[in-house]
């Protein structure tokens, strides 16, 4: 599996599985750049026994797109969101990081996260009406279940609102669960 962002870094091992120098697939797309995204992708699975993504990698690579990264900072993820949301989500990871100043601040799947070392801590996306906030750990969640009343609490995620009261408190329970697991 590639480790980068980079799509070209998927070209070897599609070259491995697939028996054909990558320069043949482009050539396979380019004959087929008339069709749509799920069209070149079905080709590719359906046909060519590609990997979902291995076949996104290529498709998005022939239309132009060499990297998955989105976003390089926390503000360039927040450009497009409200104010409120945007305030609410400099709150969040204020708070975990007041307690917490080892954290380090990334961008990884294009959300950002909290990650000491190579591990993942904490993460949350947004959305129009609500912020998905994304503890990491086994059963962070379940650990801290008599807390969440009131809360949206999905299988790994909890929901708050965009105008969230930040509550420190449950935000640095759910990373000192994590952290304990990663020491």
């Amino acid at each position: 599996m590639a480790s980068s962002t980079d799509r070209a870094s998927y070209f070897p091992a599609i070259e491995k599985k697939h028996g054909q120098p990558v320069a043949h697939w482009i050539s396979q797309l380019q004959e087929r750049s008339d069709w749509k995204y799920a069209e070149q992708i079905a080709f590719l699975k359906e046909e060519h026994g590609f990997s979902q993504a291995h076949a996104n990698a290529l498709v998005m690579y022939c239309k132009g797109s060499d990297t998955t990264r989105r976003f390089g900072s926390l503000n360039d993820y927040l450009k497009s969101a409200d104010a409120q949301t945007k305030k609410t989500v400099h709150a969040i990871f204020d708070a975990i990081q007041k307690k917490h100043p080892k954290l380090e601040l990334v961008i990884a799947w294009n959300q950002p996260m909290l990650k000491l070392g190579t591990e993942y801590v904490f993460g949350l996306s947004t959305h129009t009406k609500h912020i998905l906030l994304a503890p990491w750990g086994k059963d962070a969640l379940a650990r801290v279940a008599e807390g969440l009343d009131g809360y949206k609490v999905n299988k790994k995620t909890i929901q708050v609102p965009t105008d969230w009261k930040v509550d420190a408190k449950l935000l640095n329970e759910l990373v000192k669960l994590r952290l304990a697991e990663v020491k």
